[in-house]
């Protein structure tokens, strides 16, 4: 496992990966709002930072397009809080969105590192 980075190393998410990453998250079961951030943060050595500025309105677009749902709940700090979970159109989206990041994730390598592709390197 690598180090821990620091605040500046860290890197923010665009809006469709942290929608991709929520429901990653989502897929081990109901979580309020700021685990879901911990998760992330943690599960990526925390490099990758999620930021509640944007956090809550993904999980409000993800609500809205019927790819999560929410109950509200009391906390493990006993504070009232909203739990998320995904609901069955939020499973086959995961499964759409991982195809889709991972066609991303390879035609970014393919450009960035070209030369490995033809074995150059």
């Amino acid at each position: 496992m690598s180090p821990r980075m620091s605040t500046k190393e860290r890197i923010g998410l665009l809006q469709g990966t942290l929608d991709l990453l929520i429901l990653r998250t989502l897929l081990r079961g109901p979580v309020h709002g700021h685990a879901i951030a911990k998760a992330i943060e943690f599960n990526s050595d925390d490099v990758l930072q999620v930021e509640q500025g944007s956090l809550y309105p993904a999980l409000h677009r993800l609500i809205k397009r019927g790819w999560i749902s929410f109950e509200d709940g009391t906390s493990e700090n006993n504070r009232r809080a909203k739990f998320y979970q995904l609901t069955a159109k939020g499973r086959r989206q995961l499964t759409v969105e991982t195809s889709k990041w991972d066609k991303l994730a390879g035609a970014i390598a393919q450009i960035l590192r070209p030369a490995e592709q033809e074995g150059e390197l």
